[in-house]
């Protein structure tokens, strides 16, 4: 592992769905144990980013290093097997399989990862809904099981795409009430949120991107002073 704490670092990373250039040279960090949030409107190359770093695009370039190991050459199995885990904005549960099935499905990236009945604790609602068929889970509930099922896994460094995208207030703050918990346990996560009020008391530090760039990167602590810029790149 590396010594200076940083879990993932990009630089310069360019990516291409066919022949659309759609990242032109992003650069962040992204240390060990933090949140970091990915802010911008639609369009702005945030979940590009998430893709590109697990090599889930048509083509990239540049540097993506996970945990100390450059992996932009990597193809993508070969990446989460680091201990990433990715939850996509889709979410992607198998409708003919149980809550327990679809969490028992992925299989182990790395060891040292939660137990089911930790899992459960976590997410009571999972629990309740253990035998219910994947289609039957309300949206807030699918949510939390595609959440789940990648801590199963082992991984440590978690990027999660909209999670909050169309749910009910008080699943986003049951949502944020894990992530809390998430961090507490040293998971890293970069939250890739249109919903600025879920993520800006959760994250240590946030990056802005527009047209496929970052644009601004800032503290927490910086946040209040930086209310009129947000303001102008997502009308927040």
């Amino acid at each position: 592992m590396p010594e200076n704490g940083e879990m993932l670092r990009v630089a310069d990373l360019h990516a291409w769905y066919g022949e659309s250039h759609v990242l032109h040279g992003v650069n962040l960090v992204v240390n060990r144990g933090e949140v970091v949030t990915l802010l911008g409107r639609n369009g702005a190359g945030r979940t590009s980013t998430l893709k590109s770093v697990l090599g889930m695009v048509g083509r990239r370039s540049g540097s993506v290093v996970v945990n100390g190991v450059e992996v932009i050459a990597l193809p993508s199995y070969q990446i989460v097997r680091l201990g990433l885990g990715y939850c996509p904005e889709e979410r992607g549960i198998f409708a003919s399989l149980s809550t327990e099935e679809n969490l028992l499905l992925p299989p182990q990236v790395q060891g040292g990862g939660m137990s089911v009945d930790e899992i459960y604790q976590m997410f009571p609602n999972l629990k309740e809904r253990r035998a219910s068929q994947g289609t039957r889970l309300s949206g807030g509930e699918q949510q939390m099981l595609a959440m789940a099922r990648i801590l199963r896994t082992g991984a440590r460094l978690l990027l999660l795409d909209e999670i909050t995208e169309g749910l009910a207030p008080v699943i986003v703050q049951a949502l944020a009430r894990v992530i809390r918990q998430l961090k507490e346990r040293g998971f890293t996560i970069v939250l890739v949120e249109q919903n600025f009020r879920f993520a800006a008391p959760l994250a240590d530090r946030h990056y802005v991107m527009e047209h496929g760039r970052i644009a601004q990167s800032f503290t927490a602590a910086e946040l209040e002073s930086k209310m009129d810029m947000l303001r102008d790149y997502l009308g927040v």
